[in-house]
Order: C-alpha cells, then sequence, then structure tokens
C-alpha cells in the first residue's frame, strides 16, 4: 500500500539545525584557510591555493555536484524510471576523460605559464591576449546564469527550512504569499504595488537569499581558493554519508530493489524499467540519439567546466591526477547508484508525487527515518535533506571564485591597471566578489521562470565553445590564436544558432494560428516529442542535441583556421612541447 503525503512527518526543526551547522562549520572553515593561505603570494593562494590539492581534496572538490544533483536528477528516476542509470552513465566516465585525457597536460601548462586563471592560461600559450580576453567573457557569460540558479536553489531550500513551511520542496515553481483576510490581489496603494511586482515571494525566501548570500560570498571571501576547497570537501564527505545511509534505509522498506522494480512496473508501466523511459506526456525520454547526445553532454560539459578545469590547474603533481581519477569514480558511483535505487524505491513506497518529483529525496529522507528511537529520526532527516544545500553552497563558492577571478587577473592586472599592486589586487578582489554576490541577489529577487533550463544551456554551450580550443591547445604544436578565436567563436554560434530555433518552433507551436507561426512550422517542422518540453526546449536536427554540432563546428573552425593561418612561432612552440632535460638528469641517465 502505497504510503500518502499526509502520513509523512513534517520536517520541524532538524532541517533548520542541520542548515545551521552546515553554515557554522562552513565559516570556520573559511576562517582556517586564511590563515593557511596567509603566508603565499595573493594571487597563486587566493585563486588557486598555491597548487597544492592532493589527491583527496582534488577528486571529492572537483565534482560539479551542486542542487541538481539533489533535486533534477532523483526527479528525472522517480519519473523515467532505470533508463536514467544510461543517462547519466556518460557522467561516471568524466574522471577518466577530464583528468586522463586533459587534466593532467592542462596541469603542466598551468604550471609552465605560472597560469592562475583558464583565459590566463590560454593567453600564454596562444601567445594572444585576444584569446585569452575572449575565453574570460564567455566564461562569465556562462558561469553567471549557473550561479544565479544556485543562488535561487539555495534561496529556497532556507525558505522551506523554517519551522511550518511544511515538506522541504526544491521546486523552481514559486507562489507568491498569499494575500491575507481575502484581500484583493491589486493592493490599491502605490507602495504596495511596487513591493509586489519586486518582491513578489514569501519574505522567507527572501530571508533565505540573504543568509546563503552572505554565508557563501562571506567564507570564499575570508579563505579564497582554499576555503572554496575544504567546505566543498566537507560537503562531498556529507553528501556521500547522507545518501548512503538514505538507500540502506529505502531499499529494505522497499522489499529490496526487485520487489521495486516490480511495484514500480505495477503503478505505472513496464516502460519505467526499459528506454526510452515511463512517460505521461507522449514524449520520448531516452531515444538513441538523445543518448549519445547525452554522453557528450556530460563528458565534455563536465571536464570543460572553467570550475572544474581550476581544480585541475591547482594539483600538486601528476601522481595525484592518476589517485584522484580512481577516488573520484568511485565518489560518482556512490552518490548516483544509491540515488537511482532509492528514487526506484520511492516509486513502490510513495503516493504519485506528480509535478512535485523533485521532493521525491526530502520525502524519502522523512519516512525512513520516522521511526529512529529516541526522537532522533527528525534530526537524521535534517542532515540527509541538508546535503543539497552543502552541494549548493561548494557550486556557488567556486563559481564566485572563478568569476572573481576572471575580472581581476583577466581583466583589471591585464588591461586597466597593469602594474597593480598586492593591496591593490587584494581590493579589487573584495569588490568583484561583493559585486558578483549581489548581482546573484539582484537576478533572485524576482527569478526568470526557465532558469534552470538556461543553466543546462549555458553549461551545454561552454562545451561547445571551449573543448577544441583546450584541446589544441593541450596537443596541437600547429594550433594558432586566431585557430582558437574561430573554434571557440564557431561552436558558440552554431550553439545558439540551432538553440534559437528550437525556440522559434516552441513559439510557433504555441500560436499555430498565427501565419508567421505557421511559416516557421513549414519550415522546422512539428515539436518532435523528444527531450524536455517547454519554451527552452533546442532544435534537435537529426534528433541530437545541439553541442553535438556545436563541437563539429568548434573543431572545424579551429582546425580549418589554424591550418589557413600562419603558423605560430617557433619559440613559442619549444617552450611548450619540447622537454627541457637538466645536466642533471642527463647525468643520471
Amino acid at each position: 500500500m502505497l504510503i500518502a503525503v499526509a502520513e509523512i512527518p513534517s520536517p520541524g526543526y532538524s532541517v533548520l539545525a542541520a542548515l545551521l551547522i552546515f553554515i557554522a562549520a562552513s565559516v570556520w572553515l573559511g576562517a582556517m584557510a586564511q590563515k593557511a593561505m596567509e603566508k603565499q603570494d595573493f594571487m597563486q593562494g587566493f585563486f588557486l591555493g598555491n597548487r597544492g590539492l592532493g589527491a583527496w581534496t582534488l577528486a571529492l572538490t572537483a565534482t560539479v555536484q551542486s542542487g541538481g544533483t539533489f533535486m533534477g536528477f532523483p526527479s528525472l528516476v522517480y519519473s523515467f524510471g532505470w533508463i536514467v542509470a544510461v543517462w547519466i552513465g556518460s557522467y561516471m566516465v568524466v574522471p577518466l576523460t577530464g583528468f586522463a585525457i586533459v587534466g593532467k597536460r592542462l596541469a603542466q601548462l598551468s604550471r609552465q605559464t605560472n597560469a592562475v586563471t583558464v583565459p590566463d592560461l590560454l593567453r600564454e600559450r596562444f601567445g594572444d591576449s585576444r584569446v585569452g580576453l575572449l575565453a574570460s567573457l564567455m566564461i562569465m557569460f556562462f558561469l553567471s546564469f549557473t550561479m544565479f540558479a544556485q543562488f535561487k536553489a539555495g534561496a529556497t531550500i532556507m525558505k522551506h527550512a523554517w519551522p511550518g513551511s511544511g515538506i522541504m520542496a526544491l521546486s523552481e515553481d514559486y507562489d507568491a504569499a498569499p494575500a491575507k483576510d481575502g484581500a484583493s490581489k491589486v493592493d490599491g496603494t502605490a507602495t504596495k504595488s511596487f513591493l509586489k511586482t519586486w518582491f513578489p515571494l514569501d519574505p522567507k525566501y527572501y530571508m533565505g537569499l540573504a543568509i546563503f548570500s552572505i554565508t557563501v560570498v562571506g567564507y570564499t571571501l575570508i579563505g579564497g581558493f582554499m576555503a572554496s576547497v575544504w567546505t566543498d570537501l566537507f560537503q562531498s564527505v556529507m553528501m556521500v554519508i547522507g545518501v548512503m545511509l538514505l538507500v540502506c534505509l529505502a531499499v529494505p522498506m522497499a522489499g529490496g530493489m526487485e520487489q521495486a522494480s516490480k511495484a514500480a512496473i505495477t503503478a505505472t508501466s513496464t516502460d519505467i524499467a526499459f528506454g526510452p523511459g515511463y512517460s505521461t506526456a507522449g514524449r520520448e525520454f531516452l531515444t538513441p540519439g538523445l543518448a549519445l547526445s547525452m554522453f557528450f553532454v556530460w563528458v565534455f560539459a563536465g571536464f570543460a567546466s572553467p570550475a572544474s578545469m581550476v581544480r585541475v590547474m591547482a594539483a600538486q603533481n601528476t601522481e595525484v591526477m592518476r589517485k584522484s581519477i580512481v577516488l573520484l569514480s568511485c565518489y560518482n558511483c556512490l552518490i548516483y547508484i544509491p540515488l537511482i535505487m532509492t528514487c526506484i524505491a520511492a516509486r513502490s513506497l510513495l503516493e504519485p508525487l506528480g509535478k512535485q518529483s523533485d521532493e521525491v529525496i526530502p520525502r524519502m529522507a522523512l519516512l525512513v527515518t520516522k521511526d529512529f528511537p529516541m526522537q532522533t529520526g527528525p534530526f537524521v532527516s535534517g542532515l540527509i535533506m541538508a546535503a543539497p544545500f552543502g552541494a549548493i553552497m561548494a557550486s556557488v563558492s567556486c563559481f564566485v571564485l572563478v568569476i572573481a577571478s576572471g575580472l581581476v587577473e583577466d581583466i583589471y592586472a591585464k588591461f586597466i591597471n597593469r602594474n597593480a599592486t598586492e593591496a591593490q589586487l587584494r581590493r579589487a578582489t573584495t569588490i568583484s566578489m561583493v559585486a558578483v554576490g549581489v548581482i546573484g541577489v539582484l537576478a533572485n529577487l524576482n527569478p526568470p521562470e526557465y532558469l534552470q533550463a538556461l543553466v543546462v544551456l549555458s553549461g551545454s554551450a561552454g562545451a561547445a565553445t571551449f573543448i577544441a580550443p583546450v584541446m589544441m591547445a593541450c596537443y596541437w604544436r600547429r594550433a594558432t590564436a586566431t585557430g582558437a578565436l574561430a573554434g571557440m567563436l564557431g561552436g558558440f554560434m552554431v550553439y545558439f544558432g540551432i538553440y534559437s530555433c528550437g525556440w522559434a518552433q516552441n513559439w510557433a507551436t504555441a500560436n499555430s494560428g498565427l501565419d508567421l507561426a505557421k511559416q516557421i512550422l513549414a519550415i522546422l517542422g512539428p515539436d518532435p516529442k523528444i527531450g524536455a518540453s517547454g519554451l527552452f526546449r533546442p532544435y534537435y536536427i537529426l534528433g541530437v542535441d545541439p553541442i553535438i554540432w556545436g563541437l563539429l563546428a568548434s573543431v572545424v573552425g579551429g582546425v580549418g583556421v589554424s591550418l589557413l593561418s600562419r603558423p605560430p612561432s617557433p619559440e613559442l612552440v619549444k617552450r611548450f612541447f619540447e622537454i627541457r632535460t637538466s645536466p642533471k638528469a642527463v647525468g643520471n641517465g
């Protein structure tokens, strides 16, 4: 018999207590990181931790875990079934592709150029400031969307952590604070109308936004890169503990995985156990074309992320990289496989959640701990549900750091004040990080409806833009600065061009009675019923995601223009591709 929502206990003060523990621990780690950083060069210490990451810190902080790991991903598993294991399977090879193929070489180039940021590295490698400037502007553009969404998710969790807020819903759908005493939606006063226009949501949301923003920007500003790394490490450990505890309680409650799968099939259909996945809206979740696309999305978006590349640049040596591959592979398995099992078990335990499927993890956490002795259940469930908050804090901290480093190192120090002193760099860093935090808050006072879709778009677009230039920088002697620029611009323009066709198709489908809409549909065709629905669904040429065509355009543009342009100088090639052997090394044979 399925368990009704009303039978699940309320979180009470447990989630709030767990979040306060996370906040206190993060601030303390930030203070400790500041002490460790004080005796180092400011730029190298603040933005790269003096290149001192070991295997454990690199593996558990180079992840791209975020709020989506505990919100969007479980929602997909609960909604579509076992096929999501294939969807996420490509992500499991990110450590192999990212660290083994690019990571080692990227770390070597970083040490050779003494680069602090990815654009800094590309600028030195190609010997052209235009490459660094374009890369910096694009990185800040892409990361801004992702960071704004994480601010929004963090504020939402804080909102629902307050006692009396009900289940800790993680949805992006917000309701404005209800009118009291049957008051009309039109307040009748200019002041109230203004406030309702700019602050339409529950006041608890804005309180959560303020607390989250001050905490994350504050501890990152105090301790810099090391604060981000140490808090990320702490939160990664807490995440895996919470997930393992949850699966160990949920699966036995469901009667084992076989029984849970059979019950899920009974409650839905056999599609929940097979591809392309279960769906009630007539859409196919994971067709072969989209399965191929997801491999490229997860793998290339994972190790092309500037946040991930910065962590790799901070590695101590190659041996650390090798160990991190194994550790991160194991860590991803300990996170994602248990989450899949838990969500399949939820199908056999909970009444259908419908549009609230993103609440599956908090609901399961409350359900499996409700019979714990001595009233420990609520607090344990609070620690489990605090995992998304920790993931979001870690993500935002890293994004703030990367964006601020771009503003300070790639723009201020390279173009505005080339002779900046350490005091001026510190002041510029403080101003940049505070400004990034303020913009993140302002962007979420009335958050856009489709922000999560924009995050997916920006991550994939970043991969289409940077993969080819980064690979060229690492391994191709003949690569030129002009080719790198063509690769970045080509991937960016093709990706967004195809996405724009999708927006036009979606608009035309929704307004099929208009003449212009009919003309667009005649050219592009109707919605193919694959992928997610909504305004920001892309256009699928041959049934694959735009990232495939963006990557192809970037490779063709980068390689083609490099071959057509003047070869790089022999001195530049020699600097990065010829091994320097010291007399001592030769003598040792």
